[in-house]
C-alpha cells in the first residue's frame, strides 16, 4: 500500500508538472511523450484521474495529518 501511495503521488507531481509547463509555453508534454496518439494520451490521463483519486482516498483513509496541531 505503501508503495502505491507513493506511485500515485509521483504521477500526480509528474502530470502536475507537465500541465505547468502547457500553461505557461503551450508545448504538451504529455501528449508529446504519447507520440501524438490519442488513445494513449487519453489513457494517460484516465491514469492520473485514478491516481489523484487515489490520493484523495489515501488522505481520508490514513489520515496523514491527524497528529499536526
Amino acid at each position: 500500500m505503501k508503495f502505491t501511495c507513493y506511485l500515485c503521488v509521483a504521477i500526480t507531481v509528474i502530470f502536475a508538472i507537465c500541465g505547468g509547463v502547457f500553461a505557461f509555453t503551450g508545448f504538451n508534454a504529455i501528449y508529446f511523450a504519447c507520440f501524438g496518439n490519442d488513445t494513449v494520451y487519453r489513457s494517460a490521463l484516465a491514469v492520473n484521474a485514478v491516481s489523484a483519486l487515489f490520493n484523495i482516498y489515501s488522505l481520508i483513509a490514513f489520515k496523514p495529518f491527524k497528529g499536526l496541531k
